[in-house]
């Protein structure tokens, strides 16, 4: 719960210090590349920690991955400038790459399934935890002390997680010779680089149809045929080709990816509905989409009696269907509603999400052994984070395409957008979440009825 913490904080905590950020270093335009850098890192590195926590134990991964948040934490506090600081969030990125993986196959190896759920409750409530306290604190130091806080503040809570990891877990790793995968590393993190990369800043940073995002798109599905060539061949791959040609992962992983989707629509939009619709306040804003992150740890911490009683795929199941009760709720908030009305239908969709997220990921892991769990759920994570780019892209080409359709050819700053355009444009991408919510539906249903555990 320490170690996710560092991540779940730095999730929300950024954000509400960008202003005093570009003030003291400069960088506008810059900025968003402190978000994207963080993301791409944090992608490609997530299967490449799996497979490795496989080979020489959880722990060691679990402790570089600290490690390299708390370094990069301290470069960051102390960067000099936009680009340096940039560098630094990288580095962040490639810890966070380890935490977050390493935490949930952590939980598959020490608790049975009937815990398991539990245990991933008091897991996920830290994000819930985390949506009201970053951007709180965020806040504090920016106006009252320095943003460079916002990085320093990790110090002590990544020196306590690797303490008590240090201290208090265990693991008994068989040790032998592994052939490491060189060249099929390589391939997935450069090819996934450019895949997330493309996805990210396709029609931001450049055109969709420009010469730039083709070769980028390209380049990166060249490299990745070539990666599948690679493990296909490949004594110990890196990501094992069978992982989506059984059906219960690749299910599940279909299912992480969509939670990716839905995920990076609500946060980017619900709150700029409150503010630019309704008129709220940034932290009113902020804690519309934040009721998502209560729910969720509330569902996930019961869906373990579900699935025990009802199975995986039928407690997914109802965890689909509330994710898209509340998206289509969504879809009736007008310009005469409020804030609460999003709050009521973010916090639906929590529960559904930990109703579906936790049973599908808990699935997974029961289907497989010690040996291949860093792996599948190292799989499930990157699907997440593939998600989360396709639906940067997705909902981002969406809501512009729309802005600039009402308003003739124009697309001017988000700060000059009045109410009556962005009502409506922000509609449609909340049209695309409920076609997301759809998809949900359709991947659970591909979940197998039974997860047996094998037998070694």
């Amino acid at each position: 719960m320490l170690s996710t913490s560092l991540v779940a904080i730095d999730a929300t905590i950024l954000a509400t210090a960008v202003p005093s950020v570009v003030e003291d270093l400069g960088g506008f335009t810059q900025f968003p590349w402190l978000f994207s850098i963080y993301l791409l890192a944090q992608a490609v590195s997530v299967p490449l920690y799996g497979k490795f926590a496989d080979q020489v134990g959880r722990k060691p991964m679990m402790q570089i991955g600290i490690a390299l948040f708390l370094l990069g934490s301290i470069l960051c506090g102390l960067a000099w400038s936009m680009p340096a600081l940039i560098v630094f969030r990288a580095l962040q990125g490639l810890g966070a790459g380890a935490v977050l993986p390493m935490g949930q196959t952590i939980i598959g190896d020490l608790y049975s399934l009937s815990e398991r759920a539990t245990v991933q409750g008091y897991v996920a409530s830290v994000w819930g935890i985390s949506s009201v306290v970053g951007p709180t604190l965020g806040g504090v130091f920016s106006d009252y002390l320095s943003w460079r806080w916002i990085f320093f503040a990790n110090i002590p809570i990544a020196i306590a997680a690797s303490v008590m990891l240090a201290r208090g877990f265990k693991e008994d790793v068989t040790r032998r010779k592994h052939r490491i995968d060189v060249l099929g590393a390589t391939l997935l993190a450069v090819g996934g680089s450019l895949l997330v990369l493309g996805l990210i800043e396709g029609g931001i940073a450049w055109d969709w149809d420009s010469p730039t995002s083709i070769g980028v798109l390209a380049g990166a599905g060249v490299l990745l045929v070539l990666f599948g060539f690679v493990e296909s061949r490949a004594a110990e791959p890196i990501l094992p080709l069978w992982v989506f040609g059984r059906r219960i992962f690749a299910s599940t992983s279909l299912v992480s990816l969509i939670v990716g989707v839905l995920l990076i629509g609500l946060s980017s939009y619900v709150p700029l509905y409150a503010q630019g619709v309704f008129g709220t306040t940034a932290l009113v804003g902020g804690f519309t989409v934040a009721a998502m992150t209560v729910g969720w740890p509330i569902a996930a911490s019961l869906s373990g009696r579900l699935y025990l009683r009802h199975g995986f795929r039928t407690t997914a199941f109802v965890g689909s269907a509330l994710i898209l009760a509340g998206s289509v709720a969504l879809l009736f908030v007008d310009a005469g509603d409020t804030a609460v009305h999003l709050a009521v239908a973010c916090f639906v969709i929590g529960a559904g999400l930990g109703l579906t997220s936790a049973p599908s990921l808990v699935a997974a892991q029961h289907a497989s052994t010690w040996s291949t769990r860093g792996v599948v759920t190292g799989t499930n994570m990157f699907a997440r984070s593939v998600g989360s780019a396709v639906g940067i892209a997705v909902f981002g080409a969406i809501a512009n395409a729309a802005v600039t359709r009402r308003l003739g050819g124009e697309h001017p700053e988000l700060e000059k957008l009045s109410a009556h355009v962005l009502a409506p444009s922000i509609h449609e991408v909340f049209v695309g979440g409920a076609v997301a919510a759809v998809v949900m539906v359709a991947a659970v249903f591909l979940m197998p009825r039974k997860v047996e555990a094998p037998e070694s």
